[in-house]
């Protein structure tokens, strides 16, 4: 049972960080002008952050009983992405604001390369753990 609810917690932390990063911040950008996707993106993100802490963490309990390496691997995207929340995404904020365009890209690139490494270790433990159900 556990095994299950931590598939679907992983599944619903999977489909959020795509939906979020390929479907909701794309269109904002391209259905509203910059001046203004701009700070939507920015007040929406404290948000799509506290989801996939939430749901890391929590897919990562239900793992830890039959799956360690999964729950291990959920509990290294619920820290990384407090990091990202208090620290990454204030220094992105920081440089937006001083004008300093180097230092944005700089950092956005990073935070761009952490959330891919997020759903490509969401999507390994999704595949283990579909693989773990189906063998029960």
């Amino acid at each position: 049972m556990m095994t299950a609810l931590a598939l679907l917690a992983t599944a619903l932390l999977f489909g959020g960080m795509i939906l979020y990063s390929f479907g909701f911040a794309a269109f904002v950008f391209n259905a509203l002008p910059a001046q203004t996707a701009g700070p939507l993106i920015r007040r929406a993100f404290p948000w799509f952050y506290l989801f996939v802490i939430a749901v890391s963490a929590l897919a990562g309990l239900l793992a830890l009983e039959n799956d360690r390496l999964s729950a291990g691997l959920l509990a290294a995207i619920a820290a990384t992405t407090v990091w990202a929340r208090q620290g990454l995404m204030p220094a992105i904020n920081r440089a937006t604001d001083g004008g300093d365009r180097r230092r944005f890209k700089a950092l956005h690139t990073l935070s761009v390369l952490v959330t891919l490494a997020h759903i490509g270790g969401t999507g390994f433990v999704l595949l283990r753990l579909a693989e773990q159900a189906a063998i029960r």
